[in-house]
């Protein structure tokens, strides 16, 4: 009796252990697994592809997809006239495209410096000839500003190489109106080497204190390095009496009637920038009036 009781227990345990501890199905569960009917679950789309009763499709319901349609606009009424066409209207100027472009986003920066300020505008206004066979030419800026070159020499910068030979101009700029500055520049040409000099005499234009008879307010002297200037004014009818850079100065500054003289060194550009410089401490007599607090016509008693 011990033996079938032990074999039997045996077997109900293994039984036991292969149902609970077995990873993988059971025969029985995988072919009911297989052939299981799929759970109906009602779709969210069916209910939003359903056709509302609200649209109205009676108009297609004698309609075949495949017959031709005839098309017919509506007649225009009278008087009308029609648009014309964007390909057959005229070209833009380039005046009007640059006038747009800086209605929409401003002004441009066109690369020149005026009286120390950069010129916004674009650049079409200020044409410039550039490009292959061009020969680097440019378009004169007309800002009123009449240009004169004084002196154009040849310097030299020793390298390791040997020497490197450029230009350098001296060039000074004036309206005649009572504004006039020099300016300096280096280029391997010298045409490049004049075109900076001009834009760096229009980058120090200074305003020239004048009278009413185009002369001085009053005398004044100007030094710059080993070179000094004297200006005086003069009556009307003496006209300038001046030599050197000084004189090119004055006649592009608008004075008619004034007196210079150049004392050391007889460097242009020495004897420019004193001139200048002598200018600056000249003021008129409304500017002398007002930093006493006394009228004008105080001054002459």
């Amino acid at each position: 009796m011990a033996a079938p009781s032990l074999s039997s227990a045996l077997s109900s345990l293994s039984l036991s252990a292969s149902s609970r501890f077995s990873l993988l199905p059971s025969p029985q569960h995988t072919v009911s697994l297989l052939f299981a009917k799929p759970q109906h679950r009602p779709s969210l789309l069916c209910a939003k592809c359903k056709p509302s009763d609200d649209i109205d499709t009676s108009f297609f319901d004698n309609l075949n997809p495949q017959d031709d349609i005839d098309f017919n606009p509506p007649e225009p009424p009278e008087g009308f006239v029609a648009p014309p066409s964007f390909d057959d209207a005229p070209l833009e100027t380039e005046e009007e495209i640059a006038a747009a472009y800086e209605e929409l986003y401003g002004p441009a920066f066109s690369g020149v410096s005026v009286l120390g300020n950069d010129v916004f505008e674009t650049d079409a206004l200020v044409k410039k000839d550039t490009g292959f066979g061009s020969g680097g030419k440019k378009e004169k800026v007309r800002d009123g500003f009449e240009e004169r070159v004084v002196q154009v020499r040849r310097v030299t910068k020793v390298v390791k190489g040997g020497k490197q030979l450029r230009f350098r101009a001296v060039v000074i700029v004036g309206d005649k109106k009572g504004q006039v500055g020099v300016g300096v520049g280096k280029a391997k040409e010298v045409v490049a080497a004049v075109q900076k000099s001009a834009i760096n005499a229009r980058r120090n234009i200074i305003k020239v204190p004048m009278t009413k008879y185009s002369t001085f307010p009053h005398r004044s002297d100007g030094d710059y390095g080993a070179a000094k200037v004297m200006l005086r004014p003069a009556s009307p009818g003496t006209g300038v009496i001046a030599g050197g850079a000084v004189r090119i100065v004055l006649e592009m500054a608008g004075v008619e009637n004034a007196l210079g003289k150049q004392l050391g060194s007889n460097n242009a550009l020495n004897n420019a920038r004193a001139a200048v410089i002598a200018v600056q401490k000249m003021k008129q007599f409304r500017e002398v009036a007002q930093e006493r607090g006394i009228p004008m016509e105080e001054l002459w008693k």
